[in-house]
């Protein structure tokens, strides 16, 4: 990469040092990761998640390994509380540089299991209403509502900045193992990602999506943690497993960092090769 006349290294390329950065659904996950990499490079972040006990425990975690971090417990879908929460961060930080939005629940089983059997809780006319507020409230309008918070505080503060939403492989395809609810929570996020890079472009504020496939994670109680539940996401990944938290990190530094200056409306895939479905081999 060249500016002017002068190389860039790669230590300045990726630099975020000193730069005030909003992770919601931080307690825990992704969120989690994406906050230990922000704290890990020097920037000033602030932990936001519902979950008060989880957050206080992550919060003492990294500031022990990285240094001094910020938690504000706020559930996402209170408007007024995220209002607040976005103000008090630009105070203490002099402004808001990147948000991750992250924040996200687990949409339940789909209308057919990991082997391939129908699963009637899961079938349509079986849904429950009240679930699929909650999954949408919580996927895809909060995700909004955080976007929406965050190039407020960078239109005002006329310095650019990014907004990087996580979404989902889910986003490009449709899959019965997954809850009905959670795709289309997924595509809006996607669809809105790109609506707003080109909305913003002229401020600019740079909005992008880390699309993830199966991470082992908290979401879903857990259930990728455990072999047997994630047999079906690892005969459909390329590369025969899932993936750590840990191995996210670098795709959200490239995003929150000056190496992703040109890179806008982007979704950027991390699955494995999940997506492609390969052909099943037999040795």
């Amino acid at each position: 990469m060249v500016q002017g006349d002068k190389r860039m290294s790669l230590e300045t390329m990726f630099n975020v040092t000193g730069k005030s950065v909003v992770v919601t659904g931080a307690a825990y996950g992704l969120g989690r990761a994406y906050a230990e990499i922000m704290a890990q490079q020097g920037a000033q972040v602030t932990l936001i998640d519902v979950n008060a006990d989880q957050l206080a425990k992550t919060v003492a975690q990294i500031t022990d390994r990285f240094g001094k971090v910020h938690g504000i417990i706020c559930d996402v879908t209170d408007r007024a509380g995220m209002d607040a929460a976005f103000d008090e961060i630009a105070a203490h930080q002099g402004g808001i540089d990147v948000v991750f939005a992250n924040a996200g629940v687990d949409a339940g089983p789909g209308f057919l299991t990991p082997e391939g059997r129908r699963n009637p809780e899961g079938e349509i006319d079986n849904l429950d209403d009240a679930h699929w507020d909650k999954v949408i409230g919580v996927n895809l309008t909060s995700i909004y509502y955080t976007m929406k918070l965050g190039a407020r505080h960078m239109k005002r503060q006329g310095r650019g900045g990014s907004i990087i939403a996580t979404s989902s492989i889910a986003a490009f395809y449709a899959d019965g193992i997954v809850g009905t609810p959670y795709m289309p929570a997924k595509a809006g996020v996607s669809h809105l990602v790109r609506q707003l890079a080109m909305e913003l472009g002229r401020y600019k504020i740079r909005v992008n999506a880390i699309c993830p496939g199966p991470f082992i994670t908290n979401i879903a109680g857990g259930r990728m943690a455990n072999v047997e539940d994630r047999q079906a996401f690892i005969r459909w990944s390329c590369l025969g497993r899932v993936a750590e938290t840990d191995e996210i990190k670098p795709m959200a530094l490239y995003l929150a960092s000056g190496a992703s200056d040109y890179v806008t409306g982007s979704q950027l895939v991390i699955d494995g090769g999940l997506i492609l479905r390969p052909a099943q081999e037999v040795d």
